[in-house]
Order: structure tokens, then C-alpha cells, then sequence
């Protein structure tokens, strides 16, 4: 799944390639997504004009100037391909084309686990799929005092806890294990244990490796790749994530004695972390 690093560039790139202008039509070729697509969302955007590209979370949101948003999310699988021109062969998961004076805008979402719908702009974040989630990583509000006193009370393994959207919106499996690996922070710890100190550790590291994430075009695994058809390359910067078994940045470890990287499950996803580095 597109995480918060992902979006982000998938955002930029539609901020810088697309722009501010004049949506000329909408083909819908597959309403049946995790949400149905309204039947009415052609006549709603087409002939209006984008005005401004956010990110909330996961969420895509394209501002337009008929008092309407579009809300978007990339789903397990989904992505945006960005051409100057439509292609000849439409592939049969390209769900939602949209032309604009710039170019298209093509949905593709070969699992159909995305969403892609509009709401009134001035009613956009009163969704139930904006309520109860955390503040973003980047935000002043998200801080170690914040995320201590959030924790405080959960013994869940910290690394579930960091990916609970009520806690903080958009680290996902990938950034939770090189985040905890960056802080030293063991993700099988259970939350309500971690100082003070450690939270304001952790906040800075969370930090860090999303701008580096952003900062590369995401990580490119299995679905993902940046609006150009391109690879994100951040996968080539992992620390700890699917290395089990290797050792990790300036490990001076016998590996055939520790076994390098360690793999376990928590909350049903893969956990990658050195136990020597990380308590």
C-alpha cells in the first residue's frame, strides 16, 4: 500500500505536472471500487478548474474552483499515471481517466481497494474518513510530549502503535520499522514503556525518514511507481526493512552468531529490527 512518502510524491507530482487547470472530461470505466464512485461525478468536475492539491494522511485532495473537492486514495494497489496524450490500449484497471488542459490523470487500481469520490471543499474534513485520525508527522502538534502522553496508556508493541492512525496519520509498515530502527527503539517494546525521552527520539526519526522517503520518490516494492511511470528508489536506503538476515548499517556483529536482522509479525504485518541495536 502507498504510504505517507508515496502520496506526498504522487501529490507533488500532480501539483507540478498538472497544476492549476481546467478539467475538460472524466471517463469512468469501473464505478466499483472499495466505495462506489458516484454516478454523478462527471457532470460535477467536468468544466471546473483545480485550484489547490493537499494531502491528508493517505488521501489525495484536489481543490476546485465549483466549491467541490475531489478525494482520493491509492487503495492496496492503486496509482496515478500522468501522460501528455491517452494511450491507444486502455488497460483494463485503468478505472478513472481524467483530461485536463495539461494532460491526463489516469486511475489505475488493480485490487480496486482505493476511493475515489468529491464532497463540498468547505465540508471535506467533516468525512468520517477524516475523524479520529491523528496529527500528520510534520505538524508542530506532533511532538514527543504528545505521542508519550498518547502512548502512556497502550501496551500494545510500539510499533502497532505508531502505525495506529488515531495516534499519527501516514507511517506505515515500512517507515514504522526504520523509524524504530533509527530511535533504537525495539518494536516488540510495549508502547506505555517508552520514556519521554524515547518519544522525543522517536518523533525526530519518524521525521527524518519520511523526508528522506519524499525526498527519493517513495519506496517501490511491488505496486508503486511515481506518476512518470518511474521507480521510487528509497527501497535502496532501507536500513532494516525485508533485510532479515543481513546485518544492518555499520553492524560489527558476527551474523552467523546473532542472525543478523530479525523478522517477526506484529498486528499482522512483517517487522524488521536488530535486536542488539534496538531495546
Amino acid at each position: 500500500m502507498p504510504e505517507l512518502p508515496e502520496v506526498e510524491t504522487i501529490k507533488n507530482a500532480l501539483e507540478k505536472t498538472i497544476g492549476e487547470t481546467l478539467i475538460e472530461d472524466v471517463i469512468i470505466n469501473n464505478y466499483n471500487l472499495r466505495q462506489k464512485i458516484p454516478y454523478n461525478l462527471r457532470e460535477k468536475i467536468k468544466g471546473a478548474s483545480i485550484n489547490n492539491y493537499q494531502r491528508r494522511a493517505k488521501y489525495i485532495i484536489i481543490e476546485l474552483n465549483n466549491d467541490l473537492s475531489l478525494i482520493w486514495h491509492m487503495g492496496m494497489s492503486g496509482k496515478i499515471l500522468i501522460c501528455d496524450n491517452l494511450p491507444q490500449q486502455i488497460n483494463k484497471h485503468d478505472h478513472v481517466i481524467i483530461k485536463t488542459a495539461n494532460g491526463f490523470m489516469i486511475y489505475n487500481d488493480p485490487r480496486r481497494f482505493g476511493l475515489f469520490t468529491y464532497a463540498p471543499t468547505d465540508e471535506v474534513f467533516n468525512l468520517k474518513l477524516f475523524q479520529g485520525i491523528g496529527p500528520e508527522p510534520f505538524e508542530k502538534t506532533f511532538n514527543g510530549k504528545y505521542l508519550y502522553e498518547r502512548l502512556k496508556s497502550q501496551k500494545l508493541p510500539v510499533k502497532a502503535a505508531i502505525m495506529d492512525q488515531k495516534n499519527v496519520v501516514g507511517i506505515g509498515n515500512i517507515y514504522a520499522s526504520e523509524s524504530l530502527f533509527l530511535a533504537g527503539i525495539s518494536p516488540l517494546r510495549p508502547a506505555n514503556s517508552l520514556t519521554l525521552e524515547e518519544c522525543n527520539v522517536l518523533v525526530e526519526m519518524s521525521r527524518k525518514v519520511l523526508k528522506k522517503a519524499i525526498a527519493a520518490g517513495g519506496s517501490t516494492l511491488r505496486d508503486y511507481e511515481k506518476p512518470d511511470g518511474n521507480l521510487g528508489y528509497f527501497q535502496n536506503q532501507h536500513c532494516v526493512y525485508q533485510k532479515s538476515g543481513q546485518k544492518c548499517p555499520n553492524c560489527t556483529c558476527d551474523i552467523h552468531k546473532t542472525g543478523g536482522i530479525q523478522k517477526t509479525i506484529i498486528a499482522g504485518r512483517s517487522t524488521f529490527y536488530c535486536k542488539h541495536k534496538q531495546k
